[in-house]
């Protein structure tokens, strides 16, 4: 199936590893122009070269940190100038899980919302200027279903998914679409669910369980749902929320 994204432009966060970086080998597959970041120029230079090796389009990166606004800001417009434009925004870094008080709170708030919000509101304009585009926030089903505990992840993945509902109908007729993503516990090497299973092996076990289909997602899974989002075969879909979770779960979506 064509994704008619050959030659649309692409920025990432947060994309070196794990989800993001799925993401950003499906769209180099498809043909799209990438920017990546993480904080590590070793990391970003490294997974340039990986994905160039197999890209069709333009692979681009450079190190980012999405707490200091004018470094993140200037990783935006650099890029942009890079591709050419922006036409798909993908935030996906995140702090992260925690239980720490208020250092998780804070972490939660400058890195997922801040650095979402940011990141938005700097890529919008070039957006314009392609006369539309796509938007894809990563949240999480811990913000749409009673998860573990109370935490700061939770609540702030669960304010991205207003934001992003608020901002299709605020941008809509300047064809700009934008949806969020709310992805089940997703399971690779190094990632949180591996040290879980390594450190907590009987609740990583009984949330196996508890998936209708019997077990954790992988980043490939997700990044395939995000880039359809992002597509042109998604043209008439934006202010949603998919989830994605193997049937983790439990609520009816109406």
């Amino acid at each position: 199936m064509d994704f008619n994204l050959r030659g649309k432009n692409v920025l990432i966060t947060g994309s070196t590893k794990g989800i993001g970086r799925s993401i950003a080998n499906l769209f180099a597959e498809e043909g799209a122009n990438v920017a990546i970041c993480s904080r590590s120029s070793d990391s970003v230079n490294k997974a340039v070269k990986e994905i160039s090796l197999f890209a069709d389009g333009k692979i681009v990166g450079s190190a980012c940190n999405i707490k200091n606004k004018e470094d993140y800001i200037f990783w935006i417009n650099d890029m942009a100038k890079k591709l050419g434009g922006v036409d798909i925004f993908i935030p996906n870094v995140s702090a992260g899980g925690g239980m720490d008080g208020e250092k998780n709170w804070w972490e939660n708030f400058e890195i997922d919302i801040l650095g979402t919000v940011r990141g938005v509101e700097a890529v919008i304009p070039h957006m314009e200027q392609s006369q539309g585009g796509s938007i894809v926030m990563i949240s999480t089903t811990a913000a749409i279903e009673t998860f573990v505990a109370p935490q700061s992840y939770n609540a702030m993945k669960a304010a991205l998914i207003t934001y992003a509902k608020q901002l299709s109908q605020a941008h809509g007729e300047k064809g700009i679409r934008v949806n969020s993503i709310s992805p089940g516990p997703i399971h690779f090497d190094g990632g949180a669910w591996d040290k879980i299973k390594i450190s907590k092996e009987n609740f990583y076990q009984q949330t196996e369980q508890t998936h209708a289909l019997g077990r954790l997602g992988t980043p490939d899974e997700v990044a395939k749902a995000v880039v359809f989002l992002s597509s042109s075969l998604a043209s008439w879909i934006t202010g949603v929320n998919l989830v994605v979770d193997g049937g983790y779960t439990k609520r009816v979506q109406f």
